[in-house]
């Protein structure tokens, strides 16, 4: 029986994928995102296990605040580094036609013919990914995340070709991910895929320091304050927010 290391549950979630969701945080993260505000999520060896039928029967108790047009996301950390344990937890929530979102960094993403073989079939059972840009030039985003994006956008490509629906996220950081170049760039990669219903720019926030100081991690991006509103504003109109659906 497959197990997952479970982080944290959210169960009345209102900003990870559509409706009111039930929100299912994975531990271990292959990213060192410098503006990470939950490092403590990084470590794969941490973090409760559980049997996906735990979880699943756990979150059908939520199941009347969903109602027709919420469900369950699975986050992280990175959910993809468990891939097993998300299959079989979508496929028993599919089994009660719930909607299932995967919020990932696509990190983890390869052309390894037995990991593709594994990620196709979660996508069988996935209604939705929520896919994180951090950063589109990629020497930038190795700096900023210690992780190449190639095969990030290599996911974002494949889910598109394969009309799997996808949102987009980026982190507004001042100074680091919101040059406009960088913006432009980004959008018109997004603007080639088929399949994004939505853009989001979400604001950086300082609001989980002090646990980067509890875990004795130095933080580099100490200083930098969260963006303006007018900073967002330009952001959301370089990525063209208003043109997708929501």
């Amino acid at each position: 029986m497959v197990t997952g290391k479970i982080h944290s549950f959210e169960t009345f979630g209102l900003v990870d994928g559509p409706g009111v969701r039930s929100v299912v945080f994975m531990q271990g993260c292959p990213m060192r995102c410098r503006f990470c505000h939950n490092p403590e999520t990084w470590d794969v060896h941490t973090g409760e296990e559980k049997t996906a039928d735990e979880v699943f029967k756990f979150l059908l108790h939520y199941k009347p605040y969903w109602r027709n047009n919420g469900g369950v996301t699975v986050s992280g950390g990175e959910p993809l580094m468990q891939i097993d344990f998300v299959t079989e937890l979508f496929t028993l929530l599919k089994t009660r036609r719930v909607d299932t979102a995967l919020d990932t960094s696509g990190a983890v993403f390869n052309d390894d013919p037995d990991w593709m073989a594994r990620f196709e079939k979660l996508m069988n059972v996935t209604d939705l990914v929520i896919l994180d840009l951090k950063e589109f030039d990629n020497e930038k985003h190795v700096s900023l995340t210690g992780h190449t994006n190639e095969n990030i956008l290599k996911m974002a490509k494949w889910l598109s070709e394969h009309g799997k629906d996808m949102w987009i996220r980026h982190v507004l950081v001042p100074g680091l991910t919101d040059d406009e170049e960088g913006l432009a760039a980004m959008n018109d990669f997004i603007k080639s895929l088929k399949t994004v219903k939505k853009v989001e720019v979400l604001p950086y926030h300082t609001l989980g320091i002090f646990k980067w100081e509890n875990l004795g991690i130095p933080y580099s991006l100490e200083g930098v304050r969260p963006p303006s509103a007018e900073q967002k504003a330009r952001a959301e109109e370089i990525l063209c927010v208003k043109d997708y659906k929501h």
